[in-house]
């Protein structure tokens, strides 16, 4: 790490001064140490082999993708575009291999090749288009990211299986994905500190023209550091995507802060010339541990992104004053006795780290005395209203029944989600119950849990690929039959409509979509314009039903898969809304009612959102218990309109 590379101007011969000088040079690894004897002493559940494997999972798509990001921060560059093109060459993998019957080695070969190609274009426009890297890399995200959708159809595609055991475990313990993560990180630290290009980089990123003029060939140096960021990219996607089962289209959005945040940890510097492989691997490791002790300690994900940043802010003003201290870079590659201290710094902060942290243990020993069973709830999202009332249902349960019950917040990230479910299990809760993100990736996490004997209730959605022990939902399918009934009534059996879909890969989606096209075959004079996905998501179903009303000025009917999207219609709608056009949702969001009152919105086929949490926190306890549960609870639904408005409650 860019820590490991400086050296002190002063002796610092004297113990104080001695001590003093180890903690500033290696401010990523005593801040590293610091939260795992913090967490340690904050939570039982921390320290266990399962959830310290776990930790190293959990980091390792975010390190493999900052190896990358290392180089071209060290060369005084940057690159957004890591995340999408990651999730591109995991969907090319998935899509050449299982769509198009391409051997699955000539496909990771392929998924390879694209990471490849989008770092060299990267670098083209920043060597020879004279692009801001800034500029050029942002141009990527977005390139890379609709190349997926396009490819994938927005829709998630199964891996294959070869590839799929990259998620597993060897010998069933020790995860694959982390000695990818090694096996990638010593590669990184070869390059950085072995080859010509990895001297070409320090160069380029302390003084450019410097380089240049020194005889370095600049503008091909910078094509093959984005083209190797690119390799890194690329494999960080195979990763998670194996242990997904599928590529997500949608997969790694936004990991790129989080690697250039893992790199700016390590120690690297922004303005280029400093940075290295290790100190990379612990900021990626302090971000996994920061979110895996918070979780276990139950934070709101709200506040874990607040606590986060400001471990980046603080990270970064250690460094700042480390460097007034006196620390002074020497050249990368030079110094063989500092190596050796820097060898002899680890262990000693091994050494530290066991004696403490053993300390702590005994805190926790014997001393598990919690009032009642304790479950974990992972929901999607909790910026959708009716996710937020699933939590206001099971939380009210489990304080009715004496429960302990964590809620997660996922944040529609699929990967996210599997983190939370593989804390879950490590801690060894009682039941989970779990709202999947995507049915197809929660399959691996699910089937963790089975292998720990900890029963699983899915609610809302189902879990595909892996047993769970009871399904609690409303029955989407007959909810959907309703909604097109009741918008071909108010139609008189004529008109045209429009259907905005919900999130692909979900069982919920899936099935309100099916419900749609059944129902609609009772009314042949019902024409559907377009069918598009808003992703369950009120400002896309507003841009989604803008965009439709320009092709198609003459709807007079929208059927959306939930109230969020039909509120974003009415909106693109206008004076339209419960007027010429009728609009029908799905749900019974407290937003989504007053709407119906309100006339904009003419009917909600109502889920009851409190009930399916209450009913999943009461059947994880009987299934803790050991008593007898349904495979399928159906929470019926009902269709309010302003006749019956009032007398509902969700």
């Amino acid at each position: 790490m860019a820590t490991d590379t400086l050296k002190s101007t002063t002796g610092a011969s004297d113990a104080p001064g001695g001590l003093r000088r180890l903690l500033l040079d290696n401010g990523a690894l005593t801040a590293l140490i610091v939260l795992v004897v913090a967490l340690s002493a904050l939570s039982g559940d921390f320290l266990t082999t399962d959830n310290l494997l776990n930790i190293g999972v959990q980091a390792a798509v975010t390190a493999i993708l900052a190896f990358g990001v290392t180089f071209v921060i060290v060369s005084a560059g940057i690159d957004l575009s890591v995340g999408s093109v990651a999730a591109l060459s995991a969907t090319v993998l998935a899509w050449s291999a299982t769509q198009h019957g391409v051997p699955v080695a000539v496909a990771v070969v392929l998924a390879v090749a694209t990471g490849v190609a989008a770092g060299l274009v990267n670098g083209f426009l920043i060597a020879y288009g004279k692009l801001p890297p800034f500029i050029a890399t942002l141009a990527m995200l977005s390139v890379g990211r609709g190349l997926a959708l396009v490819i994938s159809q927005g829709s998630p595609i199964a891996f294959p299986g070869s590839v799929s055991h990259l998620g597993d475990t060897l010998g069933g313990w020790l995860p694959v994905p982390v000695l990818v993560m090694v096996v990638m990180g010593l590669l990184a630290a070869f390059v950085l500190g072995r080859t010509y290009i990895g001297r070409s980089m320090y160069a380029i990123g302390g003084n450019e023209e410097a380089a240049r003029l020194s005889g370095l060939r600049v503008k091909r140096q910078k094509l093959a550091i984005y083209a190797l960021s690119g390799v890194f990219a690329a494999a960080a996607g195979i990763v998670l995507a194996s242990r997904l089962s599928s590529a997500q289209p949608q997969a790694a959005d936004g990991y790129e802060l989080d690697a250039i945040a893992a790199v700016v940890i390590g120690g690297a510097s922004l303005a280029g010339g400093t940075g290295k492989a290790s100190g990379t691997l612990i900021g990626a490791l302090i971000l996994a541990v920061l979110r895996n002790g918070l979780n276990l300690l139950s934070v709101s994900a709200f506040w874990q992104q607040v606590v986060i940043g400001v471990v980046i802010a603080l990270a970064v003003l250690l460094d700042t004053l480390r460097r007034k201290a006196g620390a002074t870079p020497v050249a990368a590659g030079t110094g063989g006795g500092n190596r050796g201290r820097q060898a002899g710094t680890y262990a000693l902060a091994a050494v530290v780290t066991v004696a403490v942290v053993g300390a702590t243990s005994f805190l926790h020993g014997g001393s598990s005395s919690a009032s009642g069973p304790r479950m974990g709830l992972s929901l999607s999202t909790l910026n959708n209203p009716f996710f937020v009332q699933i939590r206001a249902g099971a939380q009210a349960e489990a304080k009715r029944l004496g429960v302990d019950l964590t809620v997660t917040d996922a944040q529609n990230d699929a990967s996210q989600q599997a983190n939370q479910l593989q804390n879950f299990t490590s801690s060894n809760l009682g039941a989970i119950i779990v709202n999947p993100v995507d049915s197809d990736a929660a399959g691996n996490s699910v089937k963790a849990a089975d292998n720990a004997k900890i029963p699983v209730i899915a609610v809302d959605r189902g879990v595909n690929k892996a047993a769970v022990d009871a399904l609690v939902a409303s029955d989407n399918i007959a909810g959907g039959e309703l909604a097109a009934r009741t918008i071909g009534e108010k139609l008189g059996g004529k008109g045209k409509i429009v259907i905005l879909q919900g999130q692909a890969g979900t069982s919920a989606a899936r099935e309100r979509a099916e419900g749609f096209a059944k129902g609609l075959k009772a009314y042949p004079g019902i024409q559907v314009l377009a069918q598009q996905p808003a992703d369950f998501d009120r400002t896309k179903g507003l841009d989604v039903m803008s965009n439709l009303l320009q092709a198609h000025p003459d709807v007079q009917g929208v059927i959306a898969a939930n109230d969020e999207m039909a509120l974003g219609a009415i909106k693109a709608l206008g004076a339209k809304a419960g007027r010429s056009v009728q609009v029908v949702g799905f749900d019974g969001t407290p937003d989504g009612l007053t709407a119906v009152k309100n006339g904009t919105l003419y009917a909600s086929v109502a889920q009851q959102p409190s009930q399916l949490g209450r009913i999943a926190v009461d059947n994880a306890l009987r299934a803790v218990q050991g008593k007898k549960i349904a495979a399928t609870l159906k929470v019926p639904v009902k269709v309010v309109t302003q006749r019956n408005v009032n007398g509902f409650s969700g």
